[in-house]
C-alpha cells in the first residue's frame, strides 16, 4: 500500500458505532486489500436490533452469519445465490450490524483487478467495481476471507485525503431486497458513474453535502 493513495489507516473506534453512521461516512473512504486500493461510492446499511428483516442477523445467529455476532472492524463474506461473494463490514459491538459494500472506484491495481474480473483492457474503469459481486471478485475477495480483520493484516481501510474533490451523498431505499424495502440505508455519491444503482438525484430520497471528510 503506498500512503499517497489513501488518509490515515481508521481504527477501531470508528467501527464501534452504528451501521447506519458508519455506512455514512465511509463514502469516499479507501478500502485496501494487498496492493489493490479503491474508493467507496456505494454502501448499505443492516441492523440487527428486530428492525430490519432484511438483514441476515434478524433472526439470530447461525453459522453463516457468526461473524456479524463478534466484534467490529472484520469482515463479513457470504456467497449470494450461489453465484457471488458479497463483503460486509461488521460494525458496532450490539446489536449485530454490517455494512455492505456495493462500489468502488479503482484507484490502484487497475490491471489486476480487470484481470481478476475477466475483463479487457478496453473495458471502461466504471465497470469493474459495479456491483457487490464484482466489488468482491475484482478485489480477491472470498469465503476465505470471512472474518478477516480490518485493523491489521491485507486489508484496511482509510480516511479520505484532505485532497480529495467534494462530492454529494445520495440516500435511498436499498437495492434487490423484498423486505424493510422502507429503510433508507443506501449511501452513495451521487452522479458517479462507479455506483450500482440509480446515480441521480431522483434516486435518492435526499443529498447532503460533504466538503471535507476527516475520521480521528
Amino acid at each position: 500500500m503506498t500512503q499517497r493513495k489513501a488518509g490515515a489507516r481508521l481504527a477501531r473506534p470508528f467501527f464501534r458505532r452504528s451501521s447506519i453512521a458508519v455506512a455514512r461516512e465511509l463514502i469516499g473512504c479507501y478500502f485496501l486489500h494487498g496492493p489493490l486500493v479503491v474508493r467507496i461510492v456505494e454502501v448499505e446499511a443492516y441492523v440487527g436490533d428486530g428492525t430490519d428483516p432484511a438483514s441476515h442477523a434478524h433472526n439470530g445467529e447461525t453459522p453463516r452469519n457468526r461473524v456479524m455476532f463478534g466484534p467490529p472492524a472484520h469482515l463479513y463474506v457470504y456467497r449470494s445465490y450461489g453465484i457471488h461473494f458479497c463483503a460486509n463490514i461488521v460494525c458496532g459491538d450490539k446489536p449485530p450490524q454490517a455494512v455492505l459494500l456495493r462500489a468502488a472506484e479503482p484507484v490502484e491495481g487497475i490491471d489486476i483487478m480487470r484481470r481478476n474480473r475477466g475483463l479487457k483492457k478496453d473495458v471502461p474503469a466504471h465497470s469493474i467495481l459495479r456491483g457487490p459481486g464484482n466489488f468482491c471478485k475484482a478485489l480477491g475477495i472470498t469465503l476465505d476471507d470471512n472474518g478477516a480483520s480490518l485493523l491489521s493484516g491485507a486489508f484496511s481501510l482509510h480516511a479520505p485525503r484532505k485532497s480529495d474533490t467534494a462530492f454529494e451523498v445520495g440516500v435511498s431505499s436499498r437495492i434487490g431486497i423484498s423486505k424493510a424495502v422502507e429503510h433508507p440505508y443506501r449511501f452513495f455519491i451521487l452522479d458517479n458513474a462507479h455506483v450500482s444503482g440509480p446515480r441521480k438525484q431522483n434516486g435518492a430520497q435526499r443529498r447532503s453535502s460533504r466538503k471535507e471528510r476527516r475520521h480521528g
